[in-house]
């Protein structure tokens, strides 16, 4: 388990990261995500001893991380920095060798992992020819191939396609469940709300919320229900402490202003006689990210 606390950085007289703390958890996805300048790659840099900091604590299983400890990490920069004129599959187990693997495991893990990536083709190509989401997958079988137990990776579906994504985030899956604390950011919301377990938000330089996806939509999601009903919901704009967002025919989606309303409205459909489904709507991830920066 990685663990980060009170972590600040300032360059110049200007902080830009204020007591960050937060937790990678084993066997568990944490998506980190935030706006351009927000402190991601800052944070990610100082966990992997990268960069210093000017406070706080890296601990990695309860002790502070060192620099052997962080030889068992694995990390994706943002940008791309695997050497050009190698080819993928020798330099993916150049990397491995780095590690202390022998030439043939190196060669077998590198093999192993550029083929589930879907390199088993470009293993004899060289880095420069490859288009750039192939290199993105390159750089992805970099920082795994020495099979790390704490993952760090800055933007890792930057540039890919919606199958490359797939086959990225299965990996990162596995990883995972192979025992992996995996630690990643990235813009794409939608692809962190699908993957991750874990969630943290940071903006100016400060943690606005960190916690399991689920803990986090439960406690953002307010009183927002849908009914589905079998005749018109009509009915429903005029029930009391109740505020209709959304409504189409036998679809309602409603604020309530507490659960006493919501209840009301589901007792009067059921006595109706045409409920279809009555259910709480939980935000989405972008949804709670523009609620806790705001």
């Amino acid at each position: 388990m990685l663990e980060l606390s009170g972590i600040t950085k300032s360059y110049g007289g200007r902080r830009v990261l204020d007591d960050v703390g937060f937790t990678v958890a084993d066997r568990r996805l944490t998506g980190f995500v935030g706006g351009n300048g927000a402190g991601k790659t800052t944070t990610m840099r100082i966990a992997l001893g990268v960069l210093a900091k000017d406070a706080g604590s890296v601990r990695l299983d309860g002790t502070e991380a060192t620099t052997a400890d962080r030889r068992r990490f694995g990390y994706m920069p943002e940008e791309r920095g695997l050497y050009p004129k190698m080819k993928v599959g020798e330099h993916i187990a150049y990397l491995a060798r780095l590690h202390g693997y022998s030439k043939a495991d190196a060669t077998q893990n590198a093999e192993a992992l550029l083929d589930r990536l879907g390199l088993s083709e470009r293993l004899g190509d060289y880095v420069e020819t490859l288009s750039l989401g192939n290199q993105q997958r390159a750089q992805i079988a970099a920082a795994l191939v020495h099979e790390p137990e704490v993952l760090i990776l800055d933007e890792p579906f930057s540039g890919l396609d919606p199958l490359a994504v797939d086959v990225v985030a299965g990996v990162l899956q596995e990883r995972a469940a192979s025992g992996a604390a995996v630690l990643f950011s990235s813009h794409q919301l939608d692809v962190v709300e699908r993957l991750c377990d874990d969630l943290v938000i940071i903006a100016d330089g400060t943690i606005r919320a960190a916690g399991s996806r689920d803990a986090l939509r439960a406690e953002h999601s307010g009183r927002r229900y849908e009914l589905v009903s079998r005749g018109d919901a009509g009915w429903v704009r005029e029930q009391p402490g109740i505020d209709v967002v959304d409504f189409d025919g036998g679809y309602a989606l409603f604020d309530a202003t507490d659960d006493e309303a919501a209840q009301r409205v589901l007792r009067r459909a059921v006595d109706r006689g045409d409920v279809a489904s009555f259910a709480p709507q939980h935000p989405t991830l972008a949804e709670i990210f523009k609620e806790v920066i705001a």
